[in-house]
């Protein structure tokens, strides 16, 4: 079986076409491509700084819920010298 010479005229014109037009698009797709992943990575960086900052700046929260338990025990200490010391005042008052 023979193949006529305008199969092969066809064949290289679109091998022509396909190196002139479809290629440099491709190229261009795939560079924009890069362009994205970039600016995603960069993107994607600075969401971690920030989180990580505000996992820093929050981590005393903790010790602060601690301050106020310990604040509630302060004003109970407190409420208990300022009976004693109206005790102590009544019993010295009563010496004199």
């Amino acid at each position: 079986m023979e193949v006529p010479g305008a199969v092969y005229v066809i064949w290289r014109v679109m091998l022509v076409v396909a190196v002139v037009v479809v290629l440099p698009v491709v190229v261009y797709l795939l560079h924009r491509l890069w362009r994205a992943a970039r600016s995603i990575e960069r993107y994607t960086g600075d969401a971690l700084a920030a989180g990580l900052g505000i996992a820093r700046n929050t981590a005393a929260i903790a010790a602060l819920d601690e301050t106020v338990r310990l604040g509630g025990e302060l004003g109970s200490a407190a409420a208990s010298i300022r009976r004693h010391s109206a005790a102590l005042e009544k019993t010295l008052a009563d010496r004199v």
